[in-house]
């Protein structure tokens, strides 16, 4: 019985015993190979392409619609008809006009013939001078009269040829503001018409890079229905505010001899390559985790299979990446995914060969265009 009860002392003395110690975490990670990236980089805003110059196109007099010749999206040729007004009331004011014109023509006529009577009459001795000089000012003020007639003629000639709306230039009906039956004011808008011998995309440029890329004229274009095909470009205007929806800075790109097949409204690329002062090192900005207000990145020992926190100085962030100015060197290794749930000496399991990070030579910043 004695034995009994000291065995089952000793059992339970060891059951108060310490459990063992868990074996430690090993974390999987994602790392990266630091390396170089060159002087040059490359940044990439989309937009859309546009026409250079689009002209609202309106009637130079007032009127009722009578008929709308082309629809949105026709090609139109310089001085081709796009709309015409009702021309009663011009045709009527044109034939007044002209009435008035034959009035004056004839009294000029009379004059003429009265002055050239009394000329004669005068070279005779049988009137006197104050009457020949008479004569010859009522001449004067009818071929005065007839001038003015007929400039009024000429002008409402035209305001009779102001019915018809016609093309200023080579383009397309990009929209119809009007249509048959509405009265319109002069210079009120009837139809768009966009030219299509110059074209440039219209992108926005983000207040952290425009001044960067302010002094940038020459760019690449390519468009997203033909990316393999590049096509030079220019910048041709910056705005000088921000716009105050998309913060962001209007800008148009002009396409010196822009191909056939280029067409309005297309989405295009345009990427602009900026030469650094000297080479430096990027990471992604999944890598980076702030403690204590300083930026740190985990660095992996492929001896121990651990990872230990390194302070870092950043530079210019570029789309998805940051440059390092100061805390690491190519050829380390560094976590670029989990870094919020590491400790300082843990043990981790890369999820994929370590490859050095790619595009040595250049990065892309892509950012959408407000346009």
């Amino acid at each position: 019985m004695f034995a009994l009860f000291a065995v089952a002392s000793v059992l339970a003395l060891a059951g108060c015993g310490k459990k063992p110690e868990p074996a430690p975490e090993v974390r999987p990670v994602r790392l990266m190979q630091l390396s170089q990236h060159g002087g040059k980089t490359a940044f990439e805003f989309s937009g859309d392409v546009r026409p250079r110059v689009e002209s609202r196109l309106g009637f130079r007099v007032g009127g009722k619609i009578a008929a709308r010749l082309v629809d949105v999206g026709a090609a139109v040729r310089k001085g081709q008809p796009l709309a015409r007004l009702d021309p009663t009331d011009l045709s009527l004011a044109e034939a007044g006009s002209r009435a008035q014109y034959e009035a004056a023509r004839t009294d000029r006529d009379l004059a003429a013939a009265d002055l050239k009577r009394y000329n004669d009459l005068f070279a005779k001795g049988f009137i006197s001078a104050a009457e020949q000089n008479r004569r010859k000012a009522t001449y004067e003020a009818a071929e005065s009269r007839l001038r003015q007639a007929e400039a009024g003629l000429r002008s409402q000639s035209n305001q009779t040829a102001y019915a018809v709306l016609n093309a200023d230039a080579d383009g397309v009906v990009t929209a119809i503001d009007a249509e048959v039956g509405q009265v319109v004011t002069p210079g009120q808008p009837v139809v768009r018409v966009a030219q299509t011998a110059e074209k440039e995309v219209a992108i926005g440029l983000p207040e952290d890079q425009v001044d960067q890329l302010r002094g940038i004229t020459d760019v690449t274009i390519h468009t997203w229905a033909e990316p393999q095909r590049s096509l030079p470009g220019r910048v041709r205007e910056i705005a000088a505010a921000a716009d105050p929806v998309t913060r962001t800075y209007a800008t148009r790109v002009t396409i010196p001899n822009p191909p056939a097949d280029l067409k309005l409204g297309m989405t295009a690329v345009v990427t602009f390559v900026r030469n650094g002062a000297t080479p430096a090192i990027r990471v992604p900005l999944t890598a980076l985790l702030q403690e204590q207000g300083r930026n740190q990145v985990w660095v992996f020992d492929a001896a121990a299979g651990t990872v230990k926190p390194v302070p870092v100085t950043l530079g210019e962030a570029i789309g998805n990446e940051v440059e390092v100015r100061q805390g690491l060197a190519p050829g380390q290794t560094i976590v670029t995914a989990g870094v919020h749930l590491l400790r300082p000496g843990q043990k981790v399991r890369p999820l994929q060969t370590v490859a050095p990070a790619s595009a040595p030579a250049s990065a892309l910043a892509a950012s959408p265009n407000q346009g």
